[in-house]
């Protein structure tokens, strides 16, 4: 099932819906963490505008979660899941433009897979955790690298405005443990890896953060980035495409 949020052509008001036989969006009466009833309301994908497919609390975002990606910034494989957190006004619908700001002079593209919680999660174990999972959908760790190397912290690096894009819809009963995922900058590959490389695997690292913290439907896990993160520039266009659920694409300007 495919979960998505849109812009009503006939309202201009956004909605919740799921998308059936390929093309045809049933809109819910309430989001889909609150309600599963629908409406009766139908429309064809390509007469709407989406969104964001959830509006989080906060992302959760791990680093150094594939052992390609360590081994390029000469880091040592973790003994734990190391976290930091995008605040939500770092959120990019589908189809927006990521915007390069004026205190940073190198910003990374980091393409991964995102899981989108389902219900109120703390202290859980990682039997439980799909319990707790809506699903999964495509997601760009938008990062100033300079800014990151300069802080020794991430959190300026990792929080501007547009800096966490994620779509093009939530995806559910999917495997998420061996997806090929790729990242392309103009059409041209950049990163390609899979999932079954992930040093901590989805379920786990559901039930750690929520030892930590109080997961929140439609808060976002990211769970890291494979080798080949590079820098964006105005006029490119990033696209993460991960197998079994789509392409989530945006553009690049400077403010």
């Amino acid at each position: 099932m495919k979960y998505l949020r849109f812009l009503k052509p006939d309202t201009n008001q956004w909605s919740w819906g799921i998308i059936e036989k390929d093309s045809i969006i049933e809109e819910f009466s309430d989001s889909y963490f609150n309600s599963s009833e629908k409406n009766g309301f139908s429309l064809n994908l390509s007469q709407v505008k989406l969104g964001s497919p959830t509006l989080p609390s906060k992302v959760v975002a791990v680093g150094l979660n594939y052992r390609d990606h360590i081994q390029e910034f000469g880091h040592q494989v973790p003994d734990h899941p190391i976290l930091f957190i995008k605040p939500s006004t770092a959120v990019l619908e589908p189809g927006g433009t990521i915007l390069l700001p004026q205190q940073s002079n190198q910003v990374d593209f980091e393409g991964e897979l995102a899981v989108v919680i389902k219900q109120t999660a703390y202290q859980i174990t990682a039997q439980d955790a799909p319990n707790y999972i809506l699903g999964y959908t495509c997601f760009n760790d938008v990062t100033a690298r300079d800014l990151q190397s300069i802080d020794g912290q991430w959190t300026r690096a990792k929080s501007f405005d547009t800096f966490a894009p994620i779509g093009p819809w939530i995806v559910s009963k999917l495997n998420p443990n061996r997806l090929q995922i790729l990242t392309r900058v103009n059409g041209t590959i950049r990163q390609q890896s899979n999932t079954k490389h992930l040093v901590f695997p989805i379920n786990e690292l559901v039930a750690y953060i929520s030892q930590i913290m109080t997961l929140l439907p439609g808060d976002v896990i990211a769970t890291g980035t494979p080798s080949g993160v590079g820098p964006l520039k105005p006029g490119d266009r990033v696209d993460v495409e991960i197998e079994g659920i789509g392409i989530l694409t945006n553009l690049v300007r400077k403010i």
